[in-house]
């Protein structure tokens, strides 16, 4: 009765389960009338069109700048359309009643089942505990009708490790697969947790691999599925929690010195095999380090972590950077820093942007004194599949992501000062399209880029056409409160 957005229901089963009224819903949202189903079946449809959109693109053996027009028209007229209908304010009513979303971007995911199972188990109010997934999997094979044959191995592996060679060189090879473990399946059928699924926690959108756009693209989708929940947590699918995690990182948000506009972020450790499946409380690591790794295929700027809490501080301290795979923040926060719809195909340069976006926004970011999540670290010696593998084998060629990324990352480039994605420098190459409604996820002015990069110990480096990273010892040191 308190919220009535989230009615009609939205079925979390069967994947790609079509909802009743959905163009009307849609026209709905778009008229400034949301529910959590005309969200869905607007993201559903959208991914409907991008889904035969990609298989036009093949069959037609389109290079990558057709494939980069085809993503920002769809983008621009599904995506852009729905956040223009929202810009500047809350989609919903934002309610005070200590409600938690948790934002998970899942890719071909075999702990996801797990992930929710511990993030339930371990909350202090699960039944306040909200979830928005966005599933990408390898369902099995799509047939032209949309339906999906699931029989024998019609996945692949990742790039598995089989051997040496005579050199005591890796082996690799890619092999046929079984479907993938669909994680939001085997929750929502145990007995245990059905009733959450039931009654509305777990929302869904089923995205197959072949429409997989990247972490950046997905993390926008799963935001979409927010519902007015007072927290908003953007974390990896791959986790596990402490006891009362959620209370725990609540009152750690209140006690930051820049309340209510904070934003608590961290990189987590990772998997303790000692610890069974819960986490042991440690003291946090503060984000204050950065660099520029020349061997990516698009090199920008990635962030790390410094020194570690002694244990003793009196209150978090506050750091430049904000992690994609853990931050906790109120849903206030998505009004300011909206998630970029016009980023596929990125893996590293999102954290740049949402930390240069956020505090020049006004948000302060703070680490939080301890860590309350433990993340599995996956090297690539684990085979396990990556979105980048997908893209290349659907277009049918190797540098396929690698290719359509190093125009894209352009965007971000341009919007944290990069020399080299000018405005003046994206014009004489023609790409313009990339910059699409980029004064609406850019940077705020309440903070300026300039003191921004004071602020992160970072400046421009003119020669190299790059930002160039520095020590901040205030960071390490926990100076500021």
């Amino acid at each position: 009765a308190n919220a009535p957005h989230l009615f009609p229901p939205v079925p979390y089963l069967p994947i790609f389960s079509t909802i009743p009224n959905n163009s009307q819903l849609i026209q709905d949202v778009l008229d400034g009338k949301p529910t959590m189903a005309g969200i869905t079946a607007l993201l559903q449809t959208y991914m409907d069109q991008l889904h035969y959109e990609n298989k036009w693109l093949v069959r037609q053996q389109k290079p990558a700048d057709a494939i980069l027009d085809s993503f920002y028209t769809l983008a621009k007229r599904h995506l852009g359309a729905f956040d223009k209908a929202y810009r500047g304010k809350s989609i919903f009513p934002i309610r005070d009643d200590g409600s938690v979303f948790l934002s998970l971007a899942s890719f071909r995911e075999h702990l996801l089942a797990d992930t929710l199972q511990y993030a339930f188990d371990n909350a202090k109010n699960p039944d306040k505990l909200f979830i928005g997934a966005v599933v990408q999997n390898c369902f099995g094979k799509v047939n032209p009708d949309g339906s999906i044959d699931t029989s024998g191995k019609p996945c692949k592996t990742g790039v598995e490790v089989v051997g040496k060679d005579a050199n005591g060189r890796d082996m690799t090879k890619v092999s046929d697969a079984p479907i993938d473990k669909n994680g939001i399946e085997d929750f929502c059928t145990n007995p245990k947790y059905k009733h959450y699924c039931d009654a509305g926690q777990i929302r869904v959108v089923w995205v197959h691999e072949t429409e997989s756009l990247g972490p950046a693209m997905a993390r926008y989708h799963a935001s979409k599925l927010w519902g007015g929940e007072t927290y908003f947590v953007q974390t990896d699918s791959h986790l596990q929690f402490a006891k009362e995690w959620d209370q725990k990182y609540i009152d750690e948000f209140k006690s930051a010195k820049s309340y209510p506009k904070v934003v608590l972020s961290s990189y987590p450790p990772g998997f303790d095999p000692s610890n069974g499946n819960s986490v042991r409380e440690s003291s946090g690591a503060r984000l204050c380090f950065c660099e520029t790794k020349v061997e990516d295929p698009n090199p920008i700027v990635r962030i790390n972590t410094g020194r570690s809490y002694q244990g003793d501080e009196p209150r978090p301290t506050q750091t430049p950077f904000i992690a994609a795979g853990f931050f906790f923040t109120s849903a206030e926060w998505l009004i300011d820093v909206p998630f970029d719809p016009y980023l596929p195909w990125c893996f590293m340069g999102e954290e740049i942007a949402l930390s240069m976006r956020s505090w020049t926004k006004g948000w302060d970011i703070y680490a939080p004194r301890k860590n309350l999540i433990a993340h599995q670290y996956r090297p690539g010696r684990m085979g396990l599949p990556k979105f980048w593998g997908t893209v290349n084998r659907l277009y049918g060629k190797p540098g396929m992501n690698n290719q359509l990324q190093g125009t894209v990352i352009k965007r971000i480039k341009n919007m944290v000062g990069y020399p080299d994605a000018s405005l003046k420098r994206i014009k004489s190459a023609n790409i313009e399209f990339v910059l699409e409604d980029v004064e609406h996820y850019g940077l705020g002015n309440t903070r300026s880029m300039k003191e921004y990069l004071e602020f992160a110990g970072m400046s421009v480096d003119v020669e190299h056409e790059a930002l160039q990273c520095h020590h901040i010892e205030w960071c390490n040191k926990g100076e500021l409160e």
